[in-house]
């Protein structure tokens, strides 16, 4: 039976954790080592690094952070930020990560996901998708701003290009801790065949299970690990409670 994955996510401004709010505000975390050393107690599933200044600031994530961060991690990692070429992507899969996240060089060049799919495999190639929601209408968000993009279309080119996954981010709900956006996560499931990771606005473990049911195949976070008192195992526990298949710990 396939299970449910739940995965925290890290986002990295180069070599220390912070955490957003709508994209903007900040708040430092501390070290990312120390984080995953963390979540790996934890019976976490998958781990997602994003260095969300790499692509701004037209730099290459530090390989040695994400080399230290792998050394911590005994679960699937995956890595994104400033991943534009093929080279890139090598770089970090030889590093340690077992997956890439690309967004905003796909959207300037979408033959890198072809490209990096046909290379490398698409489980490895993980599609990263953050759209906003601007006079009722959704589009996809880079670089600050609101873009003439409908992400429903756009997930079904990348899913054409070979895209084994996607990781769609609510920018309006990012570190909002107040819900999840069904609507968008109905949309984006009922475009693609692949697998969907949702992200944005998760308050608590319940808020895991109806992206689950509407048809993702793993919910991602970072707020409800970082600010309160749930951990993973909280989450996926409350998951098993509703009959969704996770992996639990085992106690003697």
């Amino acid at each position: 039976m396939l299970r449910t994955r739940v995965i925290p996510v890290v986002l990295i401004d180069g070599y220390s954790v912070v955490k957003t709010i709508q994209f903007n505000e900040r708040r430092n975390q501390g070290n990312p080592i120390t984080v995953a050393r963390i979540y790996n107690t934890r019976n976490v599933d998958e781990l997602i690094v994003l260095d969300i200044d790499a692509s701004v600031q037209d730099r290459s994530i530090d390989l040695f952070t994400i080399e230290e961060i792998a050394s911590e991690c005994f679960m699937p990692l995956t890595v994104g930020g400033g991943i534009r070429t093929l080279k890139d992507i090598r770089s970090v899969l030889d590093r340690g990560a077992d997956k890439v996240a690309i967004n905003s060089a796909a959207i300037k060049t979408p033959e890198l996901i072809q490209e990096a799919s046909s290379v490398f495999g698409s489980q490895c190639i993980v599609a990263s998708i953050d759209v906003i929601k601007e006079s009722g209408e959704y589009k996809v968000f880079s670089a600050g701003k609101a873009l003439d993009m409908n992400p429903f279309e756009w997930a079904i080119r990348l899913e054409s290009l070979g895209a084994g996954e996607l990781f769609v981010n609510s920018v309006d709900l990012d570190g909002t801790m107040s819900h999840c956006d069904l609507e968008l996560i109905d949309k984006i499931v009922k475009s693609v065949r692949i697998p969907v990771i949702y992200a944005g606005g998760v308050q608590s473990p319940e808020d895991f299970i109806e992206p689950i049911r509407m048809g993702c195949s793993a919910v991602a976070a970072a707020s409800i690990f970082h600010f309160t008192r749930w951990t993973p195992d909280c989450v996926k526990r409350k998951m098993n409670e509703h009959g969704i298949p996770v992996r639990l710990l085992t106690t003697n």
